[in-house]
């Protein structure tokens, strides 16, 4: 069965001429079905670059990715965008929508399929919230939730839709140690329910533990890879 995540020699830069600079250098990796990578490494590395790339956020320069069984290079944007629609992205600004309560924000996920009515994307955003630990915040603007809130309702968002890849950035950067785990709990739950794959970049050395393989780059290159201490 072929990998969700599928990627062989990928390189990339930034800028022309003198000011080219290369962040990306003929990077492999591979993401099983279910399985959780954490992605690590110095800042520069070239951690979020990649995972633009494998979101089909950015086109790409040389090199193979396939993602959801679609080959993204030389890929149409039209292509990417419907890529896009079956990842779901997590980012450590949750950007939710201040003049939007919890339960819209999430439905905004829904918005593209055209056949569900927005009584329906309304159900299915509440019955995510709850999911998430937010049954008594469903009418909530994010002013009125806490930082750790707000972040499960960003989850809530990205998993609504039942996306096939899970991609996060710092997802819990911003959050304290309680709220962290619990940000950590869900994905990880979601991943092993559902055989979701999800790659998560992150600096926070408190939550190593979920990955079922820790993926560390430096100067543009994967440089080691391993299960995480027991």
């Amino acid at each position: 069965m072929q990998p969700p995540v599928e990627l062989h020699d990928v390189s990339f830069a930034y800028g022309e001429g003198e000011l080219r600079r290369l962040v990306l250098r003929e990077v492999g990796l591979r993401i099983d079905a279910g399985e959780i990578v954490i992605l690590t490494g110095p800042s520069g590395s070239g951690k979020t670059t990649l995972l633009t790339l494998i979101g089909a956020l950015r086109g790409m320069q040389l090199g193979s990715a396939r993602v959801l069984g679609q080959e993204l290079m030389a890929a149409r944007e039209g292509v990417r965008v419907g890529l896009r629609k079956r990842i779901g992205f997590i980012f450590q600004n949750h950007n939710l929508l201040g003049f939007l309560t919890a339960r819209q924000n999430v439905a905004m996920a829904l918005e593209m399929d055209g056949a569900t009515s927005e009584a329906e994307r309304m159900r299915r955003a509440g019955e995510m919230l709850i999911s998430v630990g937010l049954e008594d915040h469903l009418d909530k603007k994010p002013a009125q939730l806490s930082g750790g809130q707000r972040q499960r309702v960003a989850v809530a968002r990205a998993l609504v839709a039942e996306p096939g890849l899970v991609l996060a950035d710092e997802p819990t950067a911003a959050l304290d140690r309680v709220s962290g785990q619990e940000v950590v709990r869900l994905l990880r739950d979601l991943a092993k329910r559902r055989g979701t794959p999800i790659l998560l970049v992150t600096h926070d050395p408190r939550i190593l533990d979920i990955a079922d393989r820790i993926v560390t780059m430096e100067d543009g290159r994967i440089v080691g890879a391993v299960a995480p201490a027991a």
